[in-house]
């Protein structure tokens, strides 16, 4: 006999196939039956979801909740998660997670993640591999379930250091072994950084080789690319690369384009905003997504030659990351204290403006000025608004926009920045946007990753528990159904489902979850079409989703008509 059924409901399976009207049953932490309420199944809890949709709980397949999933407070912290429907996320990504954290270079390794999470982490983390880190999470508990990826910068770091050079053979072989450990401890892939400091210091075959440890433990190699501008293209290649070498799945991270104008970038960009301004009343027809439709079309034509590499897109067009990821890779050599020494020091600025300046994006961006995440120069100094600081006397700068401040302070914006950095020694967590945030004309550019039915979609989390946090953070999903799906129909709504669960399930292999299928585990999830919706903004980020009306992780009711019930935790580590 099963313990709930959810009558009347309408079934999306999450593989793409169409609805269909049926009834489920959950025992214990299964789905016992899809279909017809068997005879003699009384005195159960009974969900009546007539009108509603009945489908499996939310994958996001880019987060960085492992930052938080290992605190005590992580339910309270997480919750805008549940709440919108994720039952499972993959973090570990961007080259970056708690462990595995080597003594050789433990002060370069907690500077390293105290830039993203601002906690002192030589005092307050007691682990140093990852068997160690993953023993701590499952015994505190988790909210929702799980999987980790190796994070390819601590690996990095803990055999080099913040060194900014290619890897020598000793130190690539030593790198696998680490990997290797941390494949045994059941993360299920590898995740690059490329863009990042140290992971944008590694070349093709240094990832390729690591690739075989991937390979040997089937898994999967996640990518934040080496780059998102001109040489777009050369970056994807680099990931097809190392996949097809090794023969294992892969996935481009939170996919997105920005193009190179030059010397017109200045008056193209002013173009933009008053595009972007124009678009509150009309919105102009111009191919923003020509680049991704490119790749896309690439990855398309590979799959069907066997290698599968997919991808992932945020549904914003505002992006967030340190500030320090808007520096060239020289400045951010060494521990913190040499890197903010740098930055302090008025003739070493003058040395870093002309970089920023003067850089040219020349693949593979690994010295001097030629880095990709150029942002400054992409975007210009007006792209940044600050999303976190530590110190009480710059909380009033949190969302302010980088201009203003400088203003107000009477400095250049680039000093501006410079001086935040020292003054919240290195702490500092942006948003980054060419045009206003979520303005109608650039949102135009993620349409082709949007409704492509092998793009996932994710919510970049970083819930830390202070800062401003994104408003993806608390309605990804709600926003993505009801605005995409619903609203403007760029796709159906059967896709639309296997992009949120079957499809990640599938790619990093997560076996029995992301399909209403009996015998699968019982993460599901309830909604009401004529409601959802994220009740969130850019301006007003935190805010509780509507018509997400029930939830279940592993068979437990935790979500319950807006109701969270998270005791007992029912969350699991998905080791591989």
């Amino acid at each position: 006999m099963p313990d709930v059924i959810i009558k009347n409901g309408t079934v999306i399976d999450g593989t793409g196939a169409p609805r269909v009207k049926a009834d489920v049953g959950i025992k214990g932490d299964r789905i016992e039956f899809v279909g017809r309420v068997p005879a003699g199944a009384d005195g159960c809890k009974v969900i009546d979801a007539t009108g509603k949709y009945v489908c499996p709980g939310i994958i996001d397949p880019h987060s960085h909740a492992d930052l938080t999933i290992f605190r005590e407070e992580h339910p309270r912290l997480l919750e805008p998660l549940v709440r919108q429907g994720i039952t499972t996320f993959v973090g570990g990504n961007c080259g970056m997670s708690m462990a595995p954290i080597g003594d050789k270079y433990k002060k370069p390794t907690s500077d390293y993640l105290e830039i993203f999470t601002a906690m002192d982490v030589e005092k307050e983390i007691d682990w140093r591999t990852t068997s160690g880190f993953f023993d701590v999470i499952e015994k505190n508990g988790l909210i929702m379930n799980a999987a980790m990826l190796a994070p390819h910068g601590l690996i990095r770091i803990h055999e080099m250091g913040l060194e900014q050079r290619y890897a020598t053979d000793g130190e690539i072989d030593s790198m696998k072994n680490v990997l290797d450990e941390c494949m045994e401890a059941g993360c299920i892939g590898m995740s690059t950084g490329l863009q990042y400091f140290p992971g944008s210091q590694s070349d093709t075959r240094e990832l390729i080789e690591l690739g075989k440890i991937i390979k040997k433990h089937d898994g999967i190699y996640t990518s934040h690319l080496r780059s998102y501008s001109n040489t777009l293209g050369l970056a994807i290649d680099e990931i097809i690369d190392i996949c097809r070498t090794n023969e294992i799945n892969g996935q481009v991270s939170h996919i997105f384009s920005i193009p190179d104008f030059g010397r017109f970038g200045r008056p193209v960009r002013a173009v933009i905003r008053a595009m972007a301004k124009l678009a509150d009343y009309w919105v102009p027809s111009l191919p923003l997504d020509i680049d991704t439709r490119k790749q896309l079309d690439k990855l398309d034509a590979l799959r069907e030659n066997g290698t599968n590499v997919g991808m992932d897109i945020m549904p914003t067009t505002t992006g967030f990351t340190h500030l320090l990821a808007f520096f060239p890779p020289w400045v951010l050599t060494g521990d913190k204290k040499a890197i903010l020494k740098r930055i302090a020091d008025p003739e070493m600025r003058k040395k870093i403006y002309h970089d920023i300046v003067n850089g040219h994006l020349i693949w593979p961006h690994v010295e001097g000025n030629t880095w990709s995440l150029n942002l400054f120069k992409l975007m210009g100094w007006e792209c940044v608004r600050i999303m976190s600081v530590v110190s009480e006397k710059n909380k009033k700068y949190e969302g302010a926009h980088l201009p203003a401040i400088a203003k107000e302070r009477g400095r250049h914006p680039f000093d501006a920045a410079c001086d935040l950095l020292v003054e919240e020694d290195g702490k500092v967590l942006i948003f980054e946007s060419i045009a206003r945030p979520e303005d109608n004309f650039t949102e135009t550019s993620t349409f082709a990753g949007i409704k492509h039915p092998e793009v996932s979609i994710s919510t970049d989390t970083i819930l830390m528990g202070f800062g401003k946090p994104s408003y993806l953070f608390y309605g990804t999903y709600p926003k993505f159904i009801r605005r995409y799906v619903l609203d403007k129909k760029l796709l159906t709504l059967e896709t639309a489902i296997r992009k949120l669960s079957g499809l990640q399930a599938e790619l990093f292999r997560i076996r029995d979850r992301g399909n209403i299928k009996k015998g699968w585990f019982a993460d599901v999830l309830v909604f009401d079409p004529e409601t959802i919706a994220p009740n969130c903004t850019f301006t007003e980020p935190v805010g509780t989703p509507s018509g997400i009306d029930h939830v279940f992780i592993n068979g437990r009711h935790i979500l319950d008509e807006g109701k969270l019930n998270a005791d007992p935790l029912p969350g699991r580590l998905l080791r591989a």
